[in-house]
């Protein structure tokens, strides 16, 4: 089943949309500010993001903008009452790969999702995560290097999957607040590193590179090693 995510912070139409999206056979969720539709598409995967332009916190644009700077191509319905074509452009040009005015037709809507997911029917999806000799196993919460079983807490755990889902990609100590602890960097500004720290106590063998790789005054990325 496809999964769905509608940014949208006017309760009734997110609640609609999820419903029409569900009737249909999607399995749909609902954000309703940008900041955490953010956390969740690096977080999670999804087959696609309807977002709305108007968004408390991080409007829509924005948004798609920063999830395509992290490399995230999750294919993206952009929604709005704006439709003007340098409103369009813009949209499309901050990585949004469809647009669709307010007000709009569901089954106009539903035609355009078809449209968006077609391409990503012959994709299976991968029930474990696995870069180089570790694998991290999300639905039994259990990380693995080797044949050796990695303890881990529930923070680090989120951290490590969060790295690990984009094997390579550079993540900013903000991105990674925002995802793993819905925080501000001013409240926790030394907290990704000293769970960096944790990590490769756990997983790095003496004599072996550290598959998480620093990047100075930047982030983190995990790699293959």
């Amino acid at each position: 089943m496809k999964r769905i995510l509608v940014v949208e912070d006017e309760a009734y139409l997110a609640s609609r949309l999820a419903q029409v999206l569900e009737e249909e056979g999607y399995a749909a969720e609902t954000a309703a500010a940008g900041r955490e539709a953010l956390k969740a598409a690096l977080s999670e995967e999804f087959d696609l993001l309807i977002v709305d332009w108007m968004l408390p916190e991080l409007d829509g644009v924005e948004l798609v903008r920063r999830l395509r700077a992290a490399e995230v191509a999750t294919p993206v319905l952009l929604l709005t009452a704006r439709d003007q074509i340098e409103d369009r452009v813009e949209g499309l040009d901050a990585g949004a790969d469809d647009y669709l005015p307010k007000p709009f037709a569901f089954a106009e809507l539903l035609a355009r999702v078809r449209a968006l997911t077609r391409r990503q029917r012959s994709q299976p999806s991968e029930p474990l995560l696995r870069v180089g000799d570790v694998v991290l196993d999300s639905a039994r919460h259990v990380v693995w290097r080797g044949k050796e079983r990695i303890e881990l807490t529930a923070k680090e755990f989120a951290l490590l999957a969060t790295l690990m889902r984009r094997p390579g990609q550079v993540f900013t100590r903000p991105v990674l607040l925002e995802t793993v602890w819905d925080a501000d960097a001013k409240v926790y500004a030394n907290v990704v590193d000293l769970y960096v720290s944790h990590l490769r106590n756990k997983l790095d063998r003496e004599g072996e590179p550290s598959h998480i790789r620093t990047v100075r005054g930047v982030g983190y990325a995990f790699e293959e090693r």
